[in-house]
This record gives structure tokens, sequence and C-alpha cells, in this order.
């Protein structure tokens, strides 16, 4: 059964809860999602009220998907730019997929849905986002449409002499495009 995707849901303690719990199932399976296993939900905690400070503030979108049993299964933040020069594309970051969920094509769906919202934002004309060389991220967001701008080696250190490439993609929202 397909994931239900919700922009900017009503928040509440669940939604908060479910969306770390989340966060840390996703971190401690291997997702690069700016932590390195093992974390738990109340070290993720803090990252994630920085993203609710920029929603409260009109920065950022939050897009959420929900299983079959209404549990957060995927999350998408759409970060706004507040400069003027750069107000025609938006930050994407921290998307995810709960591992019990991956293989299902809720990536690609989570994908698909985040270019529909970002595409209902006024004046948005492109996606960037960022992700951890080495993972296969890159291959994955290549596949939904997205193109290497930018690569900075050596760019992460996700432990010492551990270090990554930062991959910077693009997915341009003009017509033809995912």
């Amino acid at each position: 059964m397909p994931l239900t995707f919700e922009l900017d849901p009503m928040f509440s303690p669940a939604l908060r809860d479910g969306i770390t719990a989340l966060w840390a199932d996703v971190t401690n399976a291997g997702g690069a999602v700016g932590f390195v296993p093992p974390v738990t939900a109340e070290e993720v905690r803090p990252d994630l009220l920085k993203h609710l400070v920029a929603i409260e503030q009109g920065r950022t979108r939050l897009l959420v998907g929900r299983d079959e049993d209404g549990e957060v299964a995927a999350t998408a933040f759409l970060t706004l730019n507040d400069h003027r020069l750069l107000r025609h594309w938006l930050w994407l970051y921290t998307v995810m997929v709960h591992p019990r969920h991956q293989g299902k094509g809720y990536g690609r769906d989570l994908m698909a849905a985040t270019a529909d919202a970002a595409r209902s934002i006024e004046g948005i004309e492109a996606i960037r986002l960022t992700c951890r060389g080495g993972t296969g991220a890159d291959r994955f967001y290549g596949a939904c449409g997205y193109k290497e701008v930018g690569r900075i080696p050596g760019g992460i250190r996700v432990a010492p002499g551990d270090d990554r490439d930062d991959i910077v993609m693009l997915l341009p929202l003009g017509p033809g495009t995912p």
C-alpha cells in the first residue's frame, strides 16, 4: 500500500515523536541523515527542534509520509532561501524513509511528492540537496531526476580517517522534469 503524503501537517507531540523515532531508526540502519550510528531519539531531538523553529518562522515546509497504520514513515524538509538572489530555488533536507519500508518504491514516491510540493510554492524553480558520498544516495537521487552540480572532496567527516565527498545535486522543476 502506498504512503499518504501531507505537506505542512498540524504539528503535535505524536508527530514530533514519530519524526524523532524515524530519524533515529534511519540513522541506526546506516542512513546518512546528519548523524553517525548509534544514536538515540534524545540525541536527534535538538536537530528536529531546529527544523521546527524554521517551520514556525515560515522558512521551512515539512512533508510527511504516513504508512497504512498512520505511522510516520517518511519525511522531507523543504527550506526556502532568505537571500533575495536565491529565492527561486529551495534546499531539501533530512529526506528519510523508515528502514522497514525501504525497497517498496517509497523513496521514489517521497521524491515525487517533494517535487510536487516544491512546485506548489510560488516562485520555486529548482530543488537543491546535498548527500554524503559513498552511500549510493547520489545514484538514487540521480534516478529521481537530480543532476550532480558540485562535489567537495572529503567535505564530510564521518569519523577520523573516514572523510566522504559532499555532493550537491539539483532538480530543475520546469516542464519535463520529474
